[in-house]
């Protein structure tokens, strides 16, 4: 998985209840991480889905940085049907 990452502030002030510290452990125990494609923008854009602390699935959404780093802009719980389906969790052939 990504270790060089850092979850930006703004996540816990838009969802109090998601701590950066969850985001973190989610991050690390993501079992779902996709390059979201068709998107017009110049930096590559990861989605993560993965278990917190407290045992919720929550969805992340990461930007590469030049450094290499992955910027945690984004993080929800439950995770949208949306990502889960782009993730491939449900729906379709694989999907649960």
């Amino acid at each position: 998985m990504f270790e060089n990452f850092e979850v930006d502030p703004r996540v816990e002030e838009r969802h109090p209840e998601i701590s950066v510290v969850d985001v973190e452990s989610a991050w690390r125990n993501a079992f779902v991480v996709i390059e979201r494609s068709g998107i017009s923008l110049p930096d590559v854009v990861l989605v993560a889905v993965g278990f917190d602390t407290n045992g919720r699935v929550l969805e992340m959404v990461g930007v590469a940085e030049e450094t290499g780093a992955i910027r945690i802009f984004h993080a929800m719980t439950p995770p949208s049907k949306k990502t889960l389906r782009e993730a491939g969790l449900v729906g379709g052939k694989h999907g649960f």
